[in-house]
């Protein structure tokens, strides 16, 4: 190794911070409350705003925030180019405090803040967005800081609080800096939106709100106080505060409130209600921010981690001498090419970006580490590299051997904070996988003393050789990297299963040509040998030189630890994808004519995606089921989906109407987002069952088999049965009224058994909603009672469309076939003709030869029968024409009498019953039946004459089912009853074949 390169040890500095603690970092996990109102020993370091700046790397969408703050509070007028609410949405570990600290310090300490690197970098983004410098103290804005994580609801702290005690006066009290009168001023107005605008304007001054874990408050919090006024009175504070801040000039708010999707905190029902309700609230007036990115990594380590940037000079010097290493045609063929390592076609750019850590250890945290669900992707990253550098730097400082850049096989798991970093960072979950993993640490590995463990005692035990000064670590750092990738999961995302022999062979490579591929095949072959090798290891042999050979610490697992393991591995894409999979199987049309399933497009607009579907099929009645993964409806996170169904629907406004002629037959199938989130978990374990079941120690061992082969049938059947439920929703075209506006109609499955997946079972509900007739319900009379004035005269291929296309006629269960079924049926009982262009009736002899794609022929009523020679209405005897009709009507029958005479028809008029006659009949007709429709609501407990009514009514309408008087029968009816009556009502509705819906209330 030359020695002419300073080492990294050397050419570093790191913060004192870790020194003082021993490289157990302590404050890797920022407070706000103790960064504002921390006192003594109890005060951060960070609370120093140059210090946080100088601790903190401006990563770009950091800049951005504190932009977008400056901007608002401190841009005059031109607050109005920057947002006011934002909110920080991340995962645990994701930076959110710090940004809130850093947000903090721009308000209350700008100067100092501006003389940073982070804070320069602020004043020229802000200054490029407004055209100008901002002013250096921001025009001395006020930050009122509400940390909802520290505040107890309803127990307010006297030297905080004052007289407050609920959020709304806590509020006032800070932001009138304790003063009572103003305080006493406005304390009555917690929901009034005018009021909280007037008290923040009355400290006229710029004003930054900083509310920090809000759901800690709002959620269980609240709850615990049992106080309902307290909980309605906060409430209705944030509401209001959250559209105040929009209105009122130079006020920026930054909220904190992990997304629903990444917080697993279990909430009660209430708590649940209020935190849907300020997500919908914060979707409106916010913009959901992140802080961090995993390619912002190596630069936030090492600002965290050293006080200085290290010399251009000695980050060159240190890539050079790896440059024979990364060249060398064996190492090339067997290691680089062979392990995926992207890093080296950039290698100088990626140590620059490292240093002191090697590329192939930063590429393991970003793309892998920060895909683990429990893996707090900073806060984790940081622990376990400082341990790691200040117990490499004692190594230096003691003569020993120090790895000139720190790689993944160069974790000292001797030293127990490197090593309890590992194991408590979230990527190993199960306490006892913990556990084991700890066992394994010491006995596979290497020691606490560093004087035993399989892989150490290999080392300290091998004879010396050329490279035994250059690389003396290197089983244990062989065994280290096997550690690190065993403890991921049994998948290692886009890996596979443990560590690869190019990776471990790449692990323990050093920049020193004495030490080949060569030693490192002895290296990595004596280290998995079953008799001299690491005990725990199992090999997974390989399959030529596209699939080497992967090695693995099994820590002899159950089948429910191995699932665990692999659960924390499996990514949102795989799970959405199998949900897709399982529903579009799951899904059966019914009644329907199409079935189609719209796949989502993360990287496309919902409304996108619907509308470039093809879903506007004509004359066919569809049932689109749309996948999970991008709609979904309820709990706050369904504006998008009913924005796309509007448009693709043709209701949208302006450039969104789009020309839909189709839309009434089309039948949207929803998930619920509430019973979205439980399947999704469930198929997360589903995966992980068929994975655990693939895996070889499962089927290997027929015990672990049996069992995984169980678990894997009762997922998948439990993924079934999720989907079914969560798929709850119902979206259709309605126009309940002829003559009204189209809208987006809705209808929910409430119970366990009923899915929108079921086509037969959507249709039943639609029959409810007379939304389609149900089987065997259309007929002549439904034809005729669903047909406008103005239906006669259209074609039978525009009465075929507009069942299609108009929202007021109901969908048939039979599409096309019972269209002809009704207008025959019809015909031939002589309620409507089917007449050609020029009026003549054209004889229907079948259902078949109802041409429902004629643009000729045409539906009309029946005509009167005429006289053939005065074309008068029928009559009785001779024409007073003059000329005998043999035949008096064309309705009535001739035949022979008894004389030459011949036999006419009698003709009767139908008013009056006397023989047929010109003019207008003075009798009025009768009328054999009547159609009547009527609609109510009523509230019958405050009025009990109402009640005797209606009974008389439904007595008159019993009475008329039970004498046949009652020939069709269509409409819904919703009771509010007794529970008693309900089941009563139930039992009966069941034997006429109906489903009523009855809900508890």
């Amino acid at each position: 190794m030359a020695s002419s390169v300073t080492p990294w040890w050397k050419a570093l500095k790191i913060r004192q911070e870790i020194l003082s603690a021993s490289g157990q970092i302590d404050d890797v996990q920022m407070s706000l409350f103790r960064a504002v109102h921390g006192l003594g020993a109890d005060k951060p370091l960070y609370a120093d705003a140059a210090y946080y700046g100088e601790i903190t790397h401006p990563t770009e969408r950091l800049t951005d925030l504190l932009t977008e703050i400056a901007v608002r509070i401190g841009g005059g007028s031109d607050y109005l180019k920057a947002r006011s609410v934002t909110r920080l949405d991340q995962g645990m570990g994701g930076g959110k405090s710090h940004a809130c600290i850093g947000a903090f310090h721009l308000a209350a300490h700008p100067e100092a803040l501006f003389g940073t690197e982070l804070g320069q970098r602020v004043a020229a983004r802000a200054k490029a967005k407004v055209g100008h410098d901002l002013p250096t103290d921001l025009n001395r804005p006020h930050v009122v800081v509400l940390p909802c994580d520290h505040m107890t609801p309803g127990a307010p702290v006297q030297e905080l609080d004052g007289p407050a005690v609920n959020l709304y006066e806590r509020f006032l009290w800070r932001l009138f800096s304790k003063d009572y009168s103003l305080f006493e001023r406005y304390q009555p107005f917690w929901s009034d939106k005018g009021k909280i605008a007037e008290a923040i304007k009355a400290v006229n001054r710029p004003v930054l709100i900083i509310v920090d874990e809000v759901l800690d408050y709002i959620g269980n919090g609240l709850d615990g106080a049992n106080k309902p006024d307290l909980v309605a009175q906060d409430v209705a504070f944030l509401r209001a505060l959250l559209d105040v801040v929009n209105d009122v000039p130079q006020v920026a708010m930054l909220v904190v409130m992990i997304a629903s999707d990444q917080d697993k905190t279990a909430l009660s029902v209430g708590a649940q209600a209020r935190r849907d309700d300020l997500n919908s609230l914060l979707e409106r007036n916010g913009r959901p921010e992140t802080v961090t990115e995993v390619g912002d990594f190596a630069d936030i380590l090492r600002r965290r981690l050293f006080d200085a940037e290290p010399a251009a000079e000695v980050l060159s010097a240190t890539a050079a001498m790896y440059r024979p290493l990364l060249d060398d045609k064996s190492w090339t063929k067997n290691v680089w090419g062979a392990a995926s390592s992207d890093w080296r076609s950039r290698w100088d750019e990626e140590v620059a970006a490292c240093y002191p850590f090697h590329p192939m250890l930063m590429a393991i945290a970003k793309e892998e580490w920060s895909k683990v669900t429990g893996f707090q992707r900073v806060r984790s990253t940081i622990r376990i590299f400082a341990a790691t550098v200040y117990a490499q730097q004692r190594r230096g400082k003691a003569g020993e051997w120090v790895p000139t850049l720190i790689g993944p096989g160069d974790l000292p798991l001797s030293d127990s904070a490197v090593r309890e970093s590992l194991l408590g960072s979230g990527l190993v979950e199960d306490d006892r996988t913990i556990s084991n993993y700890r066992s394994l640490a010491e006995i596979e590995v290497v020691n606490n003393d560093g004087t035993a463990g399989t892989a150490r005692r290999q080392d300290i035990e091998r004879q010396s050789v050329s490279w035994t000064e250059a690389n003396p670590r290197a089983a244990e750092r062989a065994a280290t990297f096997v550690f690190l990738a065993s403890i991921v999961g049994t998948l290692r995302p886009g890996r596979g299963r443990g560590a690869s022999a190019p990776e471990v062979k790449a692990a323990t490579s050093v920049p020193d040509i004495s030490y080949t591929v060569t030693d490192a095949d002895t290296v990595v072959e004596d280290l998995v040998n079953p008799d001299r090798g690491m005990s725990a290891v199992e090999i997974i042999p390989g399959q030529g030189n596209h699939k080497p050979a992967r090695y693995f610490l099994s820590t002899r697992l159950t089948h429910r630890m191995l699932v665990n393991n692999i659960r924390r591995t499996i990514t949102e894409t795989e799970r959405d994808r199998v949900i897709a999979e399982f529903t579009q199987r799951l899904a059966s049309s019914g009644p329907f004519r199409d079935l189609k399933f719209v796949k989502a497009e993360p990287e496309r607009t919902a409304a996108d995606v619907l509308t470039t579907a093809g879903l506007d099929t004509a004359y066919t009645s569809r049932l689109i089921v749309l996948d999970p993964a991008q709609y979904s409806l309820r709990n706050g996170m369904e504006q998008a989906t009913l924005s796309a169904i509007t448009v693709a629907m043709g209701l949208g406004k302006g450039i969104q109407q789009l020309p839909v002629q189709w839309a009434s037959s089309a039948i949207y199938a929803i998930v619920n987002t509430q019973r979205r989130a439980l399947a999704r978990g469930v198929a997360v374990e589903y995966l992980a069952r068929q994975k655990a079941l693939a895996a070889p120690e499962v089927q290997n061992d027929e015990e672990l088999k049996t069992t995984g082969t169980k678990e894997f049938a009762s997922a998948k059947e439990q993924l079934e049965k999720a989907l079914k439920r969560a798929y709850q929703h119902v979206v259709y075209l309605a126009q309940p009224d002829p003559d009204g506006e189209r809208y987006l109609d809705q209808l929910s499955f409430d119970d366990e058994h009923s899915s929108a997946l079921d086509g037969t079972i959507v249709w039943k509900a639609l029959a409810e909603r007379d939304k389609v007739f149900d089987a065997g319900q259309f007929g002549p009379k439904a034809l005729l009672h669903n047909l406008r004035d103005s239906d006669y005269g259209k074609t039978l291929s525009d009465i075929r469309a507009a069942f299609y296309s108009a929202p007021r006629l109901p969908l048939l269960y039979g599409g096309d076939r019972d269209l002809q079924q009704a207008i025959y049926d019809s015909v031939a009982a002589g309620l409507v003709e089917v007449v050609d262009g020029a009026g003549g009736v054209v004889a229907v002899t079948a259902p078949n030869q109802v041409n429902l794609a004629s643009a000729g022929l045409r539906l009309a009523k029946p005509k009167p029968k005429t006289c053939p020679n005065c074309s008068q209405l029928a009559h009785q005897g001779t024409c007073e024409t003059g000329a005998e009709s043999e035949i008096g009507t064309g309705i009535g029958q001739t035949g022979a009498g008894n004389g030459s005479e011949p036999v006419r028809s009698v003709v009767t008029c139908a008013s009056c019953g006397n023989l047929a006659h010109e003019g207008a009949c003075q009798v009025p007709p009768s009328v054999t039946e009547r159609q009547i429709a009527f609609s109510f609501t009523r509230n019958l407990l405050a009025n009990s004459d109402d009640a005797d009514k209606f009974a008389a009514l439904f007595k008159t309408f019993y009475m008329a089912l039970d004498e046949r008087k009652i020939s069709y029968l269509q409409g819904t009816l919703q009771l509010v009853v007794d529970a008693d009556t309900a089941d009563d009502l139930q039992r009966r509705l069941g034997e006429l074949g109906i489903n009523g819906a009855v809900k508890d209330i």
